[in-house]
């Protein structure tokens, strides 16, 4: 089969194509043809060896991969050969096929296209897990969203939107407005306010009556996260889902006993190995969600798999406008 390898971590234009055995099922899992695969900001942490997890050498990268199921192991009873399904499987995607656990793997509704599947995979999955386990979002409560033009970002805002929040997007220009309101946001705040410490707890509080929000979800890091903890209600949970902004911030903890808030981490990656029935769930519901017609997957620009490393160029440079899906 044909599929991207990595032999020593790099720049993803150092990365071929290449001819390699096809993976076979061991007896807890489930060999997928690969449909379609979401090419993600973390796959380029991976290939260039700064990810948290990295797997041993040679590998073939690529997050949750969706497809239709060609074998199974001899103990695997949920699924059989020509399912549809989307796997939480850590690497393998870049590739015609790829092997996971049965476990970690979940039913694709039929109304949903791989294509679809692999867009919103990854991105709403950290999102239902930053509303629902770590900021435990209530309906009616006020949700700010950082980075929210962002894959987590707009999946974040959809989900606590059908969770009945109200829903305030931090965009760092304005000209974006129109794509978070789209999405479901009910008011909008600056980032590129010249004093942001200040501003963006003025902006959340003229929309918030003065209370500020009770979650937020944090993506970017840096100053961002200062200011995002001055823009909060008593009581209220920010949830560090990543650094795109630059900095890793630190924090004055003097500063959570004032207003009794709580600042939590998540990495999605622990609950699909810690706790796979939680993350059956989460998709059971977003699935759920989907053919309700609540939430819709973004918009997709769908790459033949020889395209991966353009593809990643474009996601590392901030120059892609859509969701990409490698579709081998």
């Amino acid at each position: 089969m044909r599929a991207v390898v990595v032999h020593d971590f790099g720049a993803p234009e150092s990365l071929s194509v290449e001819r390699v055995a096809a993976p076979r099922p061991g007896p807890d899992e489930i060999l997928i043809e690969v449909r379609a695969v979401g090419v993600n900001f973390v796959d380029l942490l991976v290939i260039g060896g700064t990810y948290q997890f990295l797997p041993p050498r040679p590998f073939v990268p690529g997050k949750l991969p969706a497809g239709r199921v060609i074998a199974i192991g001899d103990n695997v009873k949920r699924f059989a050969v020509g399912d549809r399904v989307l796997t939480t499987a850590e690497q393998g995607g870049y590739a015609e096929q790829a092997v996971a656990l049965a476990e970690h793997s979940y039913r694709i509704p039929d109304s949903m296209s791989f294509t679809e599947a692999a867009a919103m995979a990854l991105a709403f999955d950290t999102a239902w897990f930053a509303l629902q386990e770590r900021g435990r979002l209530r309906a009616g409560e006020t949700v700010l969203v950082l980075g929210a033009t962002g894959a987590v970002g707009l999946a974040a805002i959809q989900l606590a939107k059908a969770f009945g929040a109200r829903i305030i997007a931090g965009i760092s220009s304005m000209k974006k407005a129109e794509i978070v309101k789209v999405a479901g946001a009910d008011g909008v705040v600056d980032l590129s306010v010249e004093n942001l410490r200040d501003g963006l707890r003025t902006q959340v509080h003229a929309l918030t009556e003065g209370r500020g929000a009770d979650v937020v979800i944090d993506s970017l890091g840096d100053r961002f996260f200062a200011a995002a903890l001055r823009a909060m209600a008593w009581s209220g949970r920010l949830v560090v889902v990543g650094f795109a902004a630059g900095e890793i911030p630190s924090v004055k903890v003097n500063y959570l006993m004032v207003k009794n808030i709580e600042v939590s981490g998540l990495q999605v990656s622990d609950y699909r190995k810690r706790t796979p029935a939680r993350m059956r769930e989460c998709f059971e519901q977003i699935f759920s969600l989907y053919e309700q017609g609540k939430i819709q997957p973004p918009e997709v620009s769908m790459r033949p798999l020889d395209d991966f490393a353009q593809a990643l160029g474009e996601i590392r440079d901030r120059k892609s406008k859509n969701r990409i899906v490698l579709v081998p």
